[in-house]
């Protein structure tokens, strides 16, 4: 196992590969690594099931202690491969507030940001296809 990263890693049982998958993958990777589920209404009108998270999106949180909780995506971290959402933020024992990272595993979105023009043209691209 000397290289840094193969796409073969992937489909390995190990865990060990598993981890030294998600560590070294590029920029191309990482970003796949960071989609999250569509609501049932964007599933139905876009035509297709998840889409990589991105500054501006609505999502609703799915698990943990945040569940239920809404609000939009202020930050997308690549090296963590986190997320960070308006207003889920926890209190320090300092008294101060600090948002909390969050895995795009448990989101889903509920409005996508379309101000990017290629993003709007995958996004249409997709929903002609369905059709």
């Amino acid at each position: 196992m000397k290289k840094k990263y193969s796409p073969a890693w992937k489909s390995s049982v190990q865990r060990r590969k598993q981890r030294k998958y998600r560590y070294n993958a590029p920029l191309h990777a990482r970003h796949k690594m960071l989609s999250a589920h569509l609501s049932r209404e964007l599933r139905k009108d876009f035509g297709f099931r998840s889409m990589a998270l991105r500054k501006g999106d609505e999502v609703t949180v799915m698990n943990g202690e945040n569940r239920k909780m809404k609000g939009s995506v202020t930050r997308v971290d690549m090296k963590s491969l986190k997320v960070y959402v308006d207003g889920i933020k926890k209190r320090k024992v300092s008294g101060q507030e600090v948002e909390i990272p969050i895995d795009p595993s448990n989101l889903k979105i509920t409005k996508l940001n379309l101000e990017d023009p290629k993003r709007k043209k995958i996004a249409e691209r997709k929903k002609g296809a369905a059709k």
